[in-house]
């Protein structure tokens, strides 16, 4: 193990997740799954990627058999998830699966013993003034219910901020170290901040979802991936013309991380220097088993240490194109 990266990962437990698919410079995250000495247990519905690198696959509930809470998404109410039917064969909540485990492994600690029922009631905070009226058995007959919020929240200021107002100096990113007012930070990877890497690759790259997925969600449909076809990638006339490239023809998306291939859309969609490969195929069902996260990099955002996935160089190249690919689910 290194000391920049902790003790050496023996064993690893995949749930509400297809990292094979979705995380990162994918190339090295099935270098890590491919370890003879990793001991890999997934949680899952359905034969993901990353089900099929699993020394143990376990069937979980999905969210019609297991109780849960929805916090809001984008709108002021709170949501119960009411099982409707009970656990099919033997399939159990991922919350159930791990107090087993911490009681075979001897750990007390009162969080174990906590039913999805009491973590559910966790969910919000009765003493907040936003959530005054909320109970967690009233909320479970209700169904959902609306915070203790206005329309428009902030109409009055009130932001969630030292000042309670809209800064435009912010204290908070000066003591991280950040630029304090509004600014343009160029990408980690583009022609302005590391022209010496676009020579080599002068494309950029993002790879938002595929109107028929949301992200890895749903490609095993096999109706939805028949109407998305095949992994695309949208090239503007002018790149794809360079390139000797036409509409249709299959593309090699590469860089120093890795490569995919996908069929070329040309089209003004895309701007000049950008490419678009719609994501996120799993890459069992690819044609080349590989999708966008070939290329994609393991860097981190300076605010809020998130995925970088649409910082990315690559070039593009006329590739061969290959026959049909079929895989059993």
């Amino acid at each position: 193990a290194s000391p920049e990266f902790g003790p050496k990962v023996e064993a690893v437990i995949v749930y509400n997740a297809n990292p094979l698919a979705i995380a990162p410079d994918s190339r090295k995250v099935q270098q890590g799954f491919e370890r003879e000495d990793l001991f890999t247990v997934v949680l899952e519905h359905f034969r993901t990627d990353s089900a099929d690198y699993a020394d143990i696959l376990l069937p979980a509930t999905t969210q019609l058999e297991h109780v849960d809470a929805h916090l809001a998404y984008g709108h002021l109410y709170m949501l119960a998830n009411n099982a409707a039917i009970a656990p099919l064969g033997e399939a159990k909540p991922n919350t159930e699966i791990f107090r087993l485990l911490a009681a075979r492994m001897g750990f007390t600690d009162p969080c174990f013993q906590e039913s999805d029922e009491e973590l559910a009631a966790q969910a919000f905070d009765k003493t907040h003034e936003r959530a005054i009226h909320f109970d967690w058995e009233s909320l479970k007959q209700k169904g959902w219910q609306k915070l203790n919020m206005p329309d428009a929240p902030f109409a009055q200021g009130g932001f969630p901020t030292p000042s309670g107002r809209c800064e435009f100096y912010s204290s908070t990113m000066a003591r991280d170290g950040l630029d304090p007012v509004p600014s343009y930070i160029a990408p980690y990877e583009s022609v302005a901040s590391n022209p010496t890497l676009a020579k080599k690759y002068p494309l950029a790259m993002i790879s938002p979802p595929a109107r028929n997925f949301l992200n890895s969600t749903f490609v095993n449909v096999q109706s939805l991936r028949a109407t998305e076809g095949e992994p695309h990638l949208d090239i503007h006339p002018n790149d794809a013309a360079l390139r000797g490239i036409a509409h249709g023809d299959m593309a090699r998306i590469f860089n120093d991380r890795g490569s995919f291939v996908a069929k070329a859309r040309v089209t003004e969609k895309a701007r000049p220097g950008l490419v678009v490969g719609l994501s996120i195929w799993w890459k069992k069902l690819a044609s080349d088993g590989k999708n966008a996260n070939e290329v994609t990099s393991q860097r981190l955002t300076d605010m809020g240490r998130a995925p970088t996935f649409y910082d990315t160089l690559v070039q593009v190249e006329k590739a061969a194109p290959r026959p049909g690919h079929e895989t059993t689910l």
